[in-house]
């Protein structure tokens, strides 16, 4: 079983930044991937921000050059920075990791986490 908590979300005038914090522990193998997502309400839930166990990233255009994401792998956190958000920003933001565990690590697992609420004012 494999846990995520996720912290830094709270509520920021545009223009302005926040870093989200999400860590993952248990019977953990390897992390394939790390990722964000984020929904607002009455749409669907949309990616953000990924990052590959080899450091590739990638953004949708929406949030390219405001959003970067990285990884520690170290602590198995992957943060988030997000500057000169938008009131459009605004959402629950989830965090999802593709883990391999113990017993079996052939076999990949997606997890989630409990989300994040980031409110952009304008």
């Amino acid at each position: 079983q494999v846990q995520l908590v996720e912290s830094g979300g709270g509520l920021v005038q545009a223009g302005g930044s926040l870093r989200l914090y999400c860590a993952a522990s248990g019977s953990i193998f390897s992390i394939n991937a790390m990722g964000w997502y984020r929904q607002s309400l009455g749409k669907q839930r949309e990616l953000v921000a990924v990052v590959t166990s080899g450091n590739s990233t990638n953004y949708p255009d929406s949030v390219k050059g405001r959003f970067t994401i990285s990884r520690d792998n170290a602590k198995n956190t992957t943060y988030r920075q997000m500057n000169s958000l938008k009131p459009e920003d605004t959402a629950v933001y989830y965090c999802k990791v593709v883990v391999t565990t113990y017993p079996y690590p052939n076999v990949e697992y997606n997890y989630w986490g409990q989300g994040t609420q980031v409110t952009v004012s304008s």
